[in-house]
């Protein structure tokens, strides 16, 4: 395996073919873009193929519209033995002003597989600043309450049988 990379942006420009009836971009089109950079970004951190596990707290914050620059960037901010918690922000702007305004944010979890599917392991990601302290601690607690969540649906699942 080569040198770890713990953040990727992949950029482009939003097209026609991603427009929703309103005229802005589809949700689906940026949930595609956001699973791409989780998955550059974990691959490159981890040297692995990687799969996505889960996407969650995706918050649409503003509009993206055709011809826009678009930006998606994913931080690796937490390491499991195999997991990747990778931190997506989707930033746009008129390419001719390029004053990036941030537009959606997730949360998502990818694994790493050997070539029969199953997880394996991945480096350590240690954070080294303040930020990246809170951004760990972050994916902690987000991980904590996706238990909590899970075993509550699962409870709800069962009282309906």
């Amino acid at each position: 395996m080569g040198k770890t990379k713990r953040e990727v942006t992949l950029r482009f420009l939003a097209e026609p073919g991603d427009v929703n009836f309103g005229g802005k971009v589809h949700g689906g089109a940026v949930m595609k873009w956001i699973d791409l950079a989780a998955y550059a970004s974990a691959a490159g951190w981890s040297g692995k193929y990687c799969i996505t596990a889960y996407a969650g707290g995706i918050r649409f914050v503003e509009p993206i519209f055709v011809g826009n620059l678009v930006e998606v960037t994913g931080k690796v901010i937490y390491t499991g033995k195999s997991s990747m918690h990778i931190a997506i922000d989707v930033q746009a702007s008129d390419p001719k002003e390029q004053n990036n305004r941030l537009t959606t944010h997730c949360i998502v979890i990818m694994v790493a597989v050997d070539g029969n599917g199953k997880p394996t392991s991945v480096p350590e990601w240690v954070p080294e600043t303040e930020e990246d302290i809170k951004l760990r601690d972050s994916a902690i607690k987000l991980m904590n309450m996706r238990k909590e969540i899970g075993e509550e649906m699962e409870a709800h699942v069962q009282y309906l049988k």
